[in-house]
């Protein structure tokens, strides 16, 4: 269920790094690539390996594990927010903060498992920055700890 707070933006900070250090952080070792389809060949071309399927009103498009050069490649890292209280506005906040830091930006797919908690979400980062991503993020979830300790 999604929380509605009134917090001031010191508060949502504090509240969305004890987030991130009680979140389940993966990251994916192989590298993905959109894989693109017309919605009547979908029961041919959707994957079982896809992390993500969506679409449009023309394609089908699947995340995929693919060390093909000549498309454009992504570092997968996934939370899940198993333990976690009010994670709302964690995707901007976390978003805004990696562009902020590293120029880039990142894609998001959530979704749901309610055995484990509810939401989770996969996110996708320019490969060539992967690694610069993933101190920053571990840098967040080192001083979110220390928040909740």
């Amino acid at each position: 269920m999604v929380e509605i707070s009134h917090e001031t933006a010191a508060q949502t900070e504090d509240r969305l790094l004890k987030v991130i250090a009680q979140s389940e952080f993966k990251i994916f070792a192989e590298s993905y690539v959109f894989e693109e389809f017309t919605i009547n060949n979908f029961s041919n071309l959707a994957r079982q390996d896809a992390l993500a399927l969506v679409r449009d009103h023309e394609v089908w498009s699947q995340l995929i594990p693919s060390n093909d050069a000549t498309k454009e490649q992504f570092k997968i890292f996934s939370f899940h927010f198993d333990d976690c209280a009010d994670n709302s506005g964690f995707v901007g906040w976390l978003a805004s903060h990696l562009k902020t830091k590293l120029g880039t930006g990142v894609f998001v797919t959530c979704g749901q498992n309610l055995q484990r908690g509810g939401i989770f979400d996969y996110w996708g980062c320019p490969l060539e920055i992967s690694d610069n991503v993933i101190d920053e993020i571990e840098k967040l979830i080192v001083e979110g700890k220390k928040l909740c300790s």
